[in-house]
């Protein structure tokens, strides 16, 4: 690029693009590091949805530490993608994962971008290669591939040129986010394809009545879960070793693992299927509203990652 782009800890003013879901829980997090964020969305009711969306968000934000200039209401909405670009030092695309949508609002904002601006997607579906097609400078376009809820989920997936990816490490990282490199493309990433490979047997476990939907959940949320929120599976099978390495925990159950492996199912989404996986998560709501467990799950998130900071600090 003619420009180098702005500090990672230098930006003060940043664009969000497509303001669904994930847009507004990324406005939320930039607003409480203090940046302001001009936001772009085609939904008539974009603004009232996001200053919502911000208004819930920031008691959870303030529990996790705000930085001293982060303010709620330092964010703008605009008309069109390009003004909302305009003197943007970063911007964050989240608009729908549909390739032509991606390919219009790229064509529109790449000429109003301040020289040396970089531009991150959020998309999980779609290639980064693809994406970046209709842009002059498609080295200004990265990979930030968020979990849901960005302003809560610490994990962001970075894909892109060297020069990219080490700017997006340090700007999450002043966000403080933890970053994964991808080393190659592959559809979905890394967590969403072990997200799906996990939920593929989870429905397997349903239509085959080995366990109801809820028992399911319980499994995870009591079992494996609460390891995963510590360690990762490579790190906690080597731990199950004795301390005599993965190597020997793969010469111990590897066997038995091959086994389970080829016993997997292999589950369709089809009308049946939808239909048992709906009844099971009604009964296991019980009547609690989509607020009521979105709140839970907000609530017992900052605390797990209160807790884990805290054991970590101490730890340093």
């Amino acid at each position: 690029m003619e420009n180098e782009p702005v500090a990672p800890d230098q930006v003060e003013r940043v664009a969000v693009l497509g303001a669904g879901t994930i847009g507004a829980s990324w406005t939320a997090l930039f607003l409480a590091h203090g940046m302001s964020v001009q936001v772009f969305d085609v939904a008539p009711d974009a603004e009232a949805k996001v200053r919502g969306y911000v208004a819930n968000a920031w008691p959870a934000l303030e529990r996790l530490g705000l930085a001293a200039n982060a303010d709620p209401d330092r964010v703008s909405f605009h008309g069109d993608a390009r003004s909302a670009v305009r003197e943007a030092q970063f911007v964050q695309e989240n608009v729908p994962e549909r390739l032509e949508i991606k390919h219009e609002t790229y064509r529109e904002i790449e000429p109003a971008l301040a020289p040396g601006t970089l531009v991150s997607t959020s998309a999980s579906g779609l290639m980064i290669k693809d994406i970046g097609a209709v842009l002059e400078q498609p080295e200004r376009l990265f990979l930030a591939h968020p979990f849901n809820p960005p302003h809560l989920i610490p994990l962001v997936e970075l894909l892109g040129t060297e020069a990219a990816v080490a700017w997006g490490e340090g700007f999450y990282a002043r966000c403080n986010k933890t970053t994964i490199r991808l080393n190659r493309e592959v559809p979905g990433h890394v967590a969403n394809r072990l997200q799906a490979a996990l939920w593929r047997e989870a429905i397997n476990l349903v239509v085959e009545g080995v366990a109801s939907v809820e028992d399911v959940d319980k499994a995870i949320v009591h079992g494996p879960g609460l390891r995963w929120a510590i360690m990762g599976p490579h790190m906690l099978f080597s731990l199950a070793s004795g301390g005599e390495g993965i190597g020997v925990f793969c010469d111990r159950f590897g066997p038995g693992i091959q086994t389970w492996w080829e016993d997997l199912g292999s589950p369709d989404l089809g009308p049946s299927v939808r239909q048992a996986l709906a009844e099971g998560v009604t009964a296991e709501e019980a009547g609690r509203s989509f607020q009521d467990l979105a709140a839970e799950r907000d609530v017992k998130l900052v605390e797990l990652i209160r807790t884990l900071a805290a054991i970590d600090a101490e730890r340093s």
